[in-house]
This record gives C-alpha cells, structure tokens and sequence, in this order.
C-alpha cells in the first residue's frame, strides 16, 4: 500500500511592508561635508568639514610616502618611518629622540625610537653618543635614499602644482591654519584627559 500523500496548503507569503523612501537632500554649498553627522557643532560646522578633509588627506599623504619610498627602492617602511628618516636627514644636523619626537609632534618617544632601530637595522641612520646623548643621523645610504625619494616626489606628485604664486600662498595658509590647529588639538587633549 502506497503512503498516502499529504498535500499542504501553501500559505502565501506575507508581503514586506514597503521600506520608507531615503530622504536624500540635493547636495547645497551650505551644508557641509562630513564623516559623522552627530559630531557637527552648531558654533562651527565647518570645522567638522575640515576634520573629515584632515582625515582623508591624513590617510592619502600616509599612502602616498609609502608608495613614494616603495618607488624610490624601499618597500617595508611605515609612515612614521619615512617621517623620521626624513627629519633625521633635514639639513644634515644630527638629532636626539627627544628631539625628533617634538618636531614631528609624536607624543610617545618609543613609537620614534622603534622607527630609529628598525632604520638603524636597515643601514640608513647611525648613532653617535655625544656624553650621556645619543644623536642619530643618515648614513650615505640614508642621504641617497632621501634624495630618491624626492626624485620620486618631483616627478609623481609635483607635476599637479602649478607652482603659480597665489596657488604657493594658498598652500603657506592652509599650512599656518594647521599649525594652529594642532595647537587647539593639542590644548583640548590635555582637557579631555582631565575632564
């Protein structure tokens, strides 16, 4: 005897509740653009837009120093240490960690001293004790790598500047307007760590 089949009635499937239509607002001059939304003050929004231009320029020249460096023979070097053999190399004077640290505005002396060793290990800066002071500076294959990279530099990124006089002082503000925001940042770490 055959199993009898049971026939199942098919429920229908519930339809999905239409999803509400994106309110997309057509992009306006006075809105600015911004990474996250809930961060934007209403005393300054555009200061929200610079953060999200400082990100995405932050992330692109950290890519671009280390293709730069890749093309000029070096292929395993990090941002910070492509900053710090650079400085270390800049005018040819030799220079302390203490030192290096400042400049290049690093808070914590151990992130350039890795990058001094890892250099070090590569044959590109030396150390020389002067009393109870270790100054580093460029070997000669340090001195040529920097000058390859900058070979680099003038032939891929240089040719999308006009090098026209008001673009240069556009350029000397944008940089004034960053030192002294870092300044800002800097202040309001130190309150946030007290907050």
């Amino acid at each position: 005897m055959s199993p009898r089949r049971h026939r199942h009635a098919v429920r229908p499937i519930d339809p999905q509740p239409p999803l509400p239509e994106a309110s997309i607002e057509p992009p306006s001059p006075d809105r600015p653009i911004v990474s996250s939304a809930h961060l934007v003050s209403d005393k300054s929004p555009e200061l929200s837009e610079f953060e999200f231009g400082l990100i995405i320029a932050a992330h692109a020249f950290q890519r671009w120093m280390i293709r730069c460096m890749g093309a000029a023979g070096v292929k395993d070097m990090t941002p910070t240490d492509v900053l710090v053999l650079h400085h270390i190399n800049h005018r040819r004077s030799p220079k302390r960690l203490s030192d290096i640290a400042f400049v290049l505005n690093i808070e914590d002396a151990h992130v350039v001293s890795y990058s001094v060793r890892k250099l070090q290990g590569m044959g590109l800066v030396i150390g020389s004790k002067r009393g109870k002071e270790v100054f580093y500076a460029t070997t000669e294959a340090g001195y040529a790598l920097c000058h390859r990279y900058r070979a680099v530099r003038e032939a891929c990124l240089m040719p999308g500047f006009s090098g026209e006089p008001e673009e240069n002082r556009r350029l000397a503000e944008v940089a004034r307007t960053l030192r002294q925001l870092s300044g800002r940042y800097d202040q309001a770490a130190r309150a946030a760590t007290a907050y």
